[in-house]
This record gives C-alpha cells, structure tokens and sequence, in this order.
C-alpha cells in the first residue's frame, strides 16, 4: 500500500507527493449563467463581411450533412461566430447531451469532444482540428487516482471536466468551474480528491469549508502564466477598471480580483454590471462574446500572452473542410465499457448541479 501523504486541518497547506503535491485544506459560491446569444456589434458584422463566402459554405454543408457546431468561448470570435451554440463547459457538456443531429462538430479541445461522445454514444462526434489537446487535462492518470483512493478510500474522485475518458471512468462526479461549488456541497462524502487543477480545487475548498480536500498538481498553463507582478502593472494601467478572473488562475490573482468566476459567469457579470472598463484574466477568445454583449465597455487581458495555442488552432478554413470532407473524417471512437464507466460522472454532474 503506498505512504499517503499527511493529513492537515491547517487553513491552507501543501505536501509534496511522489505522485504529485497533494493537500487536505480548511477552506468560498458560484452561479450557473446560460449562453446568451451577442447582438450584432461593428466587430461581428465585420467578420461576417470578411468572410462571408466560408459561413455560407458552413451553413450549407451543416444542413447537409445534419451536423451542429458547438464552440468554447475560447476559440476564435470568427469560429464562435459560425457555431450553432457556443458555451463554457458545463453549458457545451448540457447541449451536447440534446443535440438532435446525428453528427457533432466540435470547436474545442479533445475532451470536450470526449464528452459529448460520453452523453452522445450514438452520435458521430468529430474535431475541428484532432491535435487540439488540453495540457491540463494530460496532468492526471487513472493511476493517480487509484493510488490516492488505496490511501483515503472514503473519498470522493471530484474529476474536473477537462479531463480524459479514462480519468473520468475512474471518478465519482465531474465538474466545471460554472458547477464545481454547487456539486461538491451536495455530496455526501466528507473528504474530496479534486482533479486535476490544484487551482480551482483550492477555490472551491474555501467555498466549502466543511470538507477536506486533496489537491492534484495539475494546471492551466495558460491561466498559469498570469502573475501578481503582471496584473499589478496592468491595474496601474487601467486604475478604473474591474479585475474578473476565472478560478483556474493562482490565489494571488484571486485576491487581487473582483469577481471570480467561469467564464459564462465573468460574462454575465460584465453585462449586469454598470463599470464601462474590465481587465479579464482568462482566454482572450472569451472577448468576442464580451464585446458582443457589451458594445460600450472596454475589456483587457492581463497579459498578451494568455492565449491557449490548441484552442487558437481551430479556424474558418478546417470547418470547412471537415465539413465538406466528413465521411473521410476520423470521428471519436470509445469502447463501450469506457463509455458505460466514463458517462455516469458526466450525468451526475448533470442531475447535482440544477
């Protein structure tokens, strides 16, 4: 039986693991916001001019081949504009399980589109770009977490969405950053292993101080790279402006922050409140919905450099292409057993968070 690492009642502490950094902590409320369709500003009227040509070829070959796009808010605005629901996680993961077409597009990274194979198993589930993966999501193994359940048998797997089919088979109940809060009081259990961002663990952990958790070591590397350092300086360049973050970023930028939230949830913040200037810390693909809902207000990164490179790879041109290429497509293929022991966390997640 492998040594678990140490048990802590402290406020906030960290162990190191040979299999990661692990931490049971003392620890915050969040709310679910649904999509709500942009309006037509000056930015996305120009996009549709610019390439109009390629949304028609869309739309035609969408109707088609009885395929529906679905979009992350962090892919391109040109991208977002051509999809048929753009969403965070939890709203992607709650469409996919209700789409009536017999193939699904997805406009993400690879496990999204594991995920709505899971809730769809009957449906051809394709990539907008294949070698779109998720760093975080390849952070954490099936073996972590039957190490971690031979050491605190009693506790539940809490499996964040991005994540892989085989981690999700391995765990109790999934979640997003729009649900993790709301999930994780709901269950039973006292102890919570939370994989795989230590970051949103550590959010949630002080959301619900009644339990104890364990962290991963797992992260963003996009959220990662957003410091104090740089949002001070960004602060000082925008004195007036609000700070909203999303909780996959480090607790020095959440405290420095106004609101922390998904990014459905930053995004409804930004449309229901009065301040005309934000800096966001997050993708910069969520500023096209920003900018679609909020024509008179300013939105700025915290850094340049918060761009996820894999979300940036999917374009116009490989919609087009998948499209009007897919029968010759590889779609997503999971075994049966997997899908059978990889879906019940997804439709937990489902049935806990209304």
């Amino acid at each position: 039986m492998p040594h678990p690492p140490p048990f802590f009642s402290a406020e906030f502490t960290t162990v190191l693991s040979t299999s990661g950094i692990y931490a049971i902590i003392s620890p915050g409320n969040q709310k679910q916001t649904p999509f709500i369709k942009g309006r037509e500003t000056a930015k996305s009227v120009s996009l549709l001019e610019e390439n109009m040509d390629k949304y028609e070829k869309i739309n035609k070959l969408k109707c088609e081949k009885d395929t529906v796009i679905l979009a992350h808010y962090y892919v391109d605005g040109a991208v977002q504009k051509a999809a048929d629901f753009v969403g965070d996680s939890y709203a992607l993961a709650k469409k996919a399980a209700g789409v009536s077409q017999q193939n699904i597009l997805f406009a993400g990274v690879s496990f999204m589109g594991e995920s709505a194979k899971l809730l769809n198993p009957g449906k051809h589930v394709y990539m907008a770009d294949p070698c779109a993966g998720c760093k975080m999501a390849d952070m954490v193994t099936p073996n972590d977490v039957k190490n971690i359940k031979k050491c605190y048998p009693d506790a539940a797997v809490v499996c964040y969405v991005n994540s892989t089919a085989a981690v999700k088979a391995v765990s109790d109940v999934c979640v997003t950053s729009s649900n993790a809060v709301r999930v994780v009081r709901k269950l039973k259990e006292k102890q919570i292993y939370f994989i795989p961002d230590a970051h949103l663990a550590q959010f949630v952990a002080k959301e619900v101080p009644e339990k104890e958790f364990i962290f991963h070591n797992g992260y963003c590397p996009t959220h990662q790279q957003i410091t104090k350092e740089g949002l001070l300086r960004a602060k000082a360049a925008h004195p007036g402006a609000l700070t909203l973050s999303h909780p996959e970023c480090k607790e020095e930028i959440l405290a420095l922050s106004d609101f922390v939230g998904s990014t459905a949830d930053i995004i409804r913040f930004a449309r229901e409140h009065e301040a005309n200037e934000y800096l966001v810390a997050t993708e910069t693909g969520v500023f096209y919905q920003l900018e679609q809902e909020n024509p008179g207000k300013e939105f700025f990164p915290v850094l340049k450099e918060q761009v996820c490179p894999d979300m940036k790879l999917i374009t116009l041109d490989k919609l087009e292409y998948i499209l009007g290429h897919l029968d010759t497509q590889q779609e997503i293929i999971l075994d049966g057993e997997l899908i059978d022991k990889a879906k019940k966390p997804l439709e937990r997640m489902l049935l806990l968070a209304e």
